[in-house]
């Protein structure tokens, strides 16, 4: 079988489960989620073997500490995978909700009433953690899902998903509510974008090739997910040690991942005073800082930055540092080199917070916090099924609501227009 084919058989099991899908109660599929979750500290042991086989083949390729670590399982993530599971089902049902009644003059009843998507696509990369959460948001929606992870984590992936079928099926349900692509070559990929009449909303989650690769050259409706190029703007007002704790732990908590701080901003009256700090604080992680000419100047151990770097998802121990004059200058600099990820605005000022907040063109922009709460759990969603950096439809942290759409249902007692 062609991968075409292939791909066009998964979408035909997809569109018949998600009819039975549609029709499970609430009930049933909280049910069908806590098996999951059963299910998947149950095949802890095959799941790190599994994981084995991928941390093993990257690091015979070379692969970063960095991009190892969030390909990495232990049992300690598996359980948290588990508990997201749970967390998922213990949120309220989205679908069938009435977001809103008119009546008519001529007493049509019309409600806008909240419905499942259909059949949405995953493309992922790396961290296998994204194929559980991504199933069982996509079931909690009442949407089918197709699963296509990369190579790098084929082991992991073929193994998460085979525990949530055998939980689907020991629940009675068709297993292909989850669908899986096997095949991890670009034929694959391609096909999958291309899958019209049979995906009806497709995610890419991934780094920055795969994600402009989908969003050009996709014929299904695309949400487009972020590389998170996202900046710390360390205003003069701003409290050091505040600003010094915020980007540590921005940049070192887990640099691989999309919300990880990647450069910060800080204004020029302060940096004689502040970058020395801060070079101090980062040397305890080994981060590797380039910066503007101002920047090097006062800390040699600062190397130059080129144009690229400032544009730069490192996802590694690297940190790019650029100084302005006042907050205008920041707003327009973060605008221009951001990914509309994350931003976040250190600053005892409030009247340049509120500026900063306002205008700063990113779906999620912070006063004094760490850039790392964009996510779905921290926001309250459950584990999100990606960070939208686009406007429509859906922007910021994607839980189970961002992913339904809504239909209209009229009553009436015959009335004719």
């Amino acid at each position: 079988m062609d991968t075409k084919s292939y791909l066009i058989r998964l979408g035909e099991k997809a569109k018949q489960a998600k009819n039975e899908l549609a029709l499970l109660s609430a009930e049933q599929k909280n049910a069908a989620l806590s098996a999951i979750a059963d299910t998947l500290l149950a095949e802890t042991p095959a799941i790190l073997a599994a994981n084995n086989l991928d941390t093993e083949a990257a690091r015979a390729k070379g692969t970063s500490e960095s991009m190892i670590d969030r390909l990495t399982l232990d049992e300690a993530r598996i359980a948290a995978m588990a508990q997201g599971v749970r967390d998922i089902a213990a949120l309220p049902d989205p679908i069938g909700e009435v977001l809103e009644t008119v009546v008519r003059p001529n007493g049509l009843q019309i409600q806008k009433v909240r419905v499942p998507m259909g059949v949405i696509g995953i493309i992922f990369e790396s961290r296998p953690n994204v194929t559980s959460d991504a199933a069982a948001i996509c079931l909690k929606a009442g949407s089918a899902v197709i699963l296509r992870g990369g190579k790098e984590a084929i082991h992991s992936n073929t193994a998460i998903v085979a525990a949530m079928k055998k939980a689907l099926r020991e629940k009675g349900l068709n297993e292909n509510m989850i669908g899986f692509v096997e095949d991890t070559t670009r034929e694959s990929s391609n096909a999958l974008i291309g899958l019209n009449g049979y995906i009806d909303l497709l995610i890419p989650r991934g780094g920055a090739g795969l994600i402009s690769n989908v969003v050009q050259h996709a014929t299904v409706p695309v949400i487009q997910t972020g590389t998170g190029n996202c900046h710390a703007y360390v205003h003069e007002s701003a409290d050091f040690d505040m600003a010094l704790d915020i980007i540590y732990n921005g940049k070192t908590s887990r640099p691989s991942v999309c919300n990880a701080l990647e450069s910060v901003v800080i204004d020029t009256s302060i940096a004689q005073s502040f970058l020395p700090l801060l070079v101090q604080k980062l040397s305890e992680k080994e981060v590797q800082i380039v910066g503007d000419e101002t920047a090097c100047r006062i800390c040699p151990e600062i190397k130059p930055a080129s144009e690229k770097d400032y544009y730069t998802e490192f996802l590694d121990y690297k940190l790019s540092v650029k100084t302005v004059n006042g907050v205008a200058e920041a707003i327009a600099w973060v605008n221009e080199h951001s990914t509309m990820h994350s931003e976040v605005i250190i600053a005892e000022d409030k009247a340049a917070a509120e500026q900063f907040l306002t205008l700063v063109d990113s779906s999620s922009v912070y006063h004094n916090a760490s850039t790392r709460f964009t996510d779905g759990g921290e926001f309250g969603l459950g584990a999100e099924i990606g960070i939208s950096t686009q406007k429509l439809h859906a922007r910021g942290p994607m839980g189970i609501k961002e992913i339904t759409s809504y239909k209209y249902i009229i009553k009436g007692e015959g009335q004719v227009r």
